[in-house]
């Protein structure tokens, strides 16, 4: 069975920074291209970043590009996300996920950048 669970989440104020972790469970973690992605209130889900299966290739929405970065450990099964230089816009609740469609996600972690 497939398990994801992200942690990391909180309060921060604009320019601050936040690192997420996604502990995965149920699958051969290092095989699969793994993403994250966000919802903000009221809106749909938006494809964040994603890293394929060794982590050396990466890619980034423009929203995010040269402010967030994705990185994995495969011996533990763990998704990171690094998100500086954090602004209100990036508020959402944040999930990591195992295909390019975010249908098979965590339950998500919240993030508030406010000041």
């Amino acid at each position: 069975q497939v398990q994801l669970v992200e942690s990391g989440g909180g309060l921060v104020p604009p320019g601050g920074s936040l690192i997420l972790s996604c502990k995965a469970r149920g699958f051969t973690f290092g095989s699969y291209w793994m993403y994250w992605f966000r919802q903000a209130p009221g809106k749909g889900l938006e494809w964040v970043a994603k890293a394929t299966p060794t982590g050396r290739t990466t890619d980034y929405a423009d929203s995010v590009k040269g402010r967030f970065t994705i990185s994995r450990d495969n011996a533990r099964s763990m998704l990171y996300l690094e998100m500086n230089n954090l602004q209100t816009e990036d508020t959402a609740v944040y999930f990591c996920a195992k295909d390019q469609e975010g249908e098979t996600r965590g339950q998500g972690t919240q993030v508030t950048v406010s000041s």
